[in-house]
């Protein structure tokens, strides 16, 4: 027996139940049979057949002892799904045996490897197109808590995944999309076994997302389809509700509408229109209850639709169909309004068609479509209809209709999440779209409602960026204007590089309608706010710098506070995750216990560690005066042992004898060092008075004090204290900085030379 995975999916198409003793499928040998007959009868090549059966064999045998919820053979599903593919003349083998297997590999040992060794790359990229995400990481059978409040959501984030996955793949080939349109459409039609919660969120999903994608891609058998099934199993009652109230009003125009077809028949046999095929058409429920949606809206009701059953007349060419027209106005009375011609204008999913209504003898209203074969076929399989059985698709016809999948890859080129991709497909890609005209005449296809911005972003993202106004049909318009078919767009730009405005992304101003557009804006702000950021971090650090009068090596800072690069500290110093107060303590020495070695501060001696001797007595050189937090170098002198200086101390750059430098280092323990910093303010009583009483409170030792008064009513103060290090004087600078009248403080040399940054 056939081994088969255990999980059962939760899907549509997941309704396999695996079982070691299940009935031999022998339904599906009727059934591949009817798909063959089809096949034959549609004069497909028998080598091609003989292809698709092998496809089947092969998905027989991985099925084999699986199951639907409905109890039949899940090998059913698949056949079922390249039979209604075939109903859409979807004729392409590669396709109807990509449909055969495309839950092979989920539901069975089968890998998509040894898919590609026995069917080649084409068929095995289709089906991994088709294939939902594997979950690698199974949810537990039974959780309770936490984990089962997470579900739901783990459940909504893996099928956004897998939608995201079969949308690109889409994208990159439309066939994949129609085998998971079949797939659907069966999947609905069988949808009563299962649980109501799995039905209401499928149907959902099936409303949302692949109904629309049929609309977008013509199929309009499909999805009317579609629609009516999500329809009947989301809202029951209303369902139930309409369909009444159409089945009634049928049946009292039942034979009204005959009559029309039979008088409309004689008639253009006569006018000499011999091989014309004429048929009734019923509204599917759904549109009809949309229809009543909007018609309530306008305060009409059901009695005002007009359209609820159609006659359709298919005919030889496009001369035809307006010579049946003149006929059929010339018998019944057209509704002046209620005359569209979809031949010279086609729909955005090139449906084609010429409707007009008319009133019938008996006083009622029917609407009448005409068109040609291949317009029919177009308008019944969209998309489909570009592939034949003959060799290859449509060409550069084909590419046009389906541009906008390209859209897909741009959004996974921006790197969006799961659910964001979904929301913008819902949104801009399944819904009604506007076509407009470049002031060159390039057609461009935007979502309904959109505005000139809009427009800007679809040309090129820097044209958004630089929008200033625009006009419309050679008229200046508000950037709020809402696009219509036909118009043209002329994009007027900015005269300096200013960007777009954030007005732009208040919806309640109306400027921006697309996810695209809103998402290249709020780009464009991200990346300001962090060059803005960057810019603010490098002066922060500049004036860092200055004031403690230490080499800062960005690179070096970045390490100690834990960054990759520099650029990522000087961003981060710049929005504030990072305090500049918290540089000078970074870069001071730890702290330990004091050791034994006894130092003079006022002596200029400090204690330095010398390799192979430990913590020794040295100098601090009176040109730099050394602290924790800088590096420094010893300098071995003739008759006073290690003076210590910085190592950008020009002294040390300039030495002419460079033999008698040592490395040194500070040791890790507490001890007091000359500090000298200038203090500039306004000059004003109190002024010495209120730095001295903050040195003190901060329990500094000042040495010494120098003022110089100047002419524009300022005093420069040169203050030289004893402190323990750069963090004590980076907080000491602070404070001081925060004095009334304060204009700047800096650390220099005793010397009165500003240190370098």
């Amino acid at each position: 027996m056939t081994r088969a995975r255990s999980a059962i999916r939760d899907d549509a198409s997941a309704d396999a139940l695996s079982t070691e003793d299940g009935p031999a499928a022998v339904p599906s040998r009727v059934a591949f049979h009817e798909l063959e007959s089809q096949l034959k009868a549609r004069r497909l090549p028998a080598e091609r057949i003989e292809a698709i059966r092998e496809a089947f064999d092969t998905a027989e045998r991985a099925h084999l002892g699986q199951f639907r919820k409905s109890g039949d053979p899940f090998i059913c599903h698949p056949l079922e799904t390249a039979l209604i593919l075939t109903n859409i003349e979807m004729l392409d083998a590669p396709t109807l045996q990509a449909a055969l297997l495309h839950d092979v590999v989920e539901d069975s040992p089968m890998t998509l490897d040894e898919m590609r060794k026995s069917f080649g790359a084409e068929i095995a990229e289709l089906v991994d197109g088709v294939t939902k995400l594997s979950r690698l990481a199974a949810q537990p059978q039974q959780s309770t808590g936490a984990e089962a409040a997470a579900l739901p959501s783990q459940a909504s984030v893996y099928q956004a995944e897998s939608l995201r996955k079969m949308f690109l793949a889409m994208a990159q080939d439309v066939r994949v999309v129609l085998i998971k349109l079949a797939d659907r459409l069966h999947n609905m039609r069988t949808l009563d076994a299962l649980a109501p919660d799995r039905r209401h969120r499928i149907a959902l999903e099936t409303r949302d997302i692949y109904a629309p994608l049929a609309h977008r891609l013509g199929i309009d058998s499909i999805e009317s389809e579609l629609n009516d099934l999500s329809f009947f199993h989301l809202e029951p009652a209303r369902y139930r509700r309409v369909s009444y109230l159409v089945a009634a009003r049928l049946t009292e125009r039942e034979t009204g509408v005959r009559e029309a077809l039979t008088t409309l028949t004689e008639t253009l046999a006569e006018q000499g229109y011999k091989n014309v095929e004429i048929s009734g058409r019923t509204k599917s429920i759904y549109s009809i209850a949309q229809k009543m949606e909007r018609y309530r809206e306008i305060g009409r009701d059901f009695e005002d639709i007009n359209d609820l059953q159609a006659v359709r007349v298919v005919v030889k060419d496009v001369q035809d169909c307006y010579g049946v027209l003149g006929i059929i106005h010339g018998m019944w009375r057209p509704l002046p309004g209620q005359f569209d011609d979809y031949i010279a204008n086609p729909r955005e999913t090139g449906y084609q068609s010429l409707h007009t209504t008319v009133v019938t003898p008996d006083g009622n209203t029917l609407e009448v479509q005409i068109r040609t074969a291949d317009m029919h076929q177009m308008a019944e399989y969209g998309i489909a209809a570009h592939w034949r059985y003959k060799e290859g698709a449509a060409g550069g016809e084909f590419d046009d209709r389906i541009a906008w999948l390209r859209q897909l890859l741009d959004w996974q080129r921006d790197v969006i999440g799961a659910q964001e991709f979904v929301d913008q497909l819902k949104h801009e890609i399944l819904v009604d779209q506007v076509y407009v005209y470049t002031p060159k005449g390039d057609i461009r296809e935007l979502p309904a409602g959109s505005t000139p911005i809009d427009f800007a972003f679809r040309i090129h993202t820097d044209v958004g960026y630089g929008t200033a106004g625009a006009k419309v049909n050679g008229r200046m318009v508000s950037l709020s204007y809402t696009l219509k078919n036909g118009d043209t767009i002329e994009i007027i730009p900015s005269k300096n590089e200013k960007g777009p405005s954030l007005d732009w992304l208040n919806p309640d101003l109306g400027y921006v309608r697309t996810e695209l557009a809103r998402s290249k804006i709020r780009h464009w702000f991200r990346v300001q706010e962090r060059s803005e950021s960057a810019t603010r971090g490098r002066q922060l650090l500049d004036r860092e710098t200055r004031r403690l009068g230490v080499q800062l090596d960005p690179q070096r800072l970045a390490t100690l506070f834990g960054y990759q690069t520099a650029d990522e500290f000087i961003l981060a110093l710049g929005t504030g995750q990072v305090g500049v107060n918290q540089i000078a303590t970074r870069i001071a020495p730890p702290k330990e216990e004091p050791e034994t070695i006894q130092i003079r501060p006022s002596s200029g001696e400090l204690a330095v560690n010398v390799p192979g001797l430990g913590p020794t007595r040295a100098r601090s050189a009176t040109c730099c005066r050394p602290m924790p937090g800088e590096e420094i170098v010893g300098f071995i002198t003739r008759n006073r042992g290690v003076t210590v200086h910085r190592s950008d101390c020009d002294s040390v750059l300039n030495e002419d004898e460079p033999e008698r430098l040592m490395d040194v280092s500070w040791p890790d323990f507490e001890q007091k060092y000359p500090s000298t910093v200038v203090i500039s303010s306004q000059d004003r009583v109190g002024l010495l008075r209120d730095i001295t009483t903050l040195v003190s409170a901060d329990q500094l030792n000042i040495t010494g004090v120098r003022d110089r008064h100047n002419a524009d009513r300022t005093v420069t103060i040169t203050l030289t204290v004893e402190a323990s290090g750069l963090p004590q004087v980076s907080r000491m600078m602070s404070r001081l900085e925060d004095l009334p009248g304060v204009i700047n403080v800096y650390r220099t040399s005793p010397h009165g030379k500003q240190r370098k940054g």
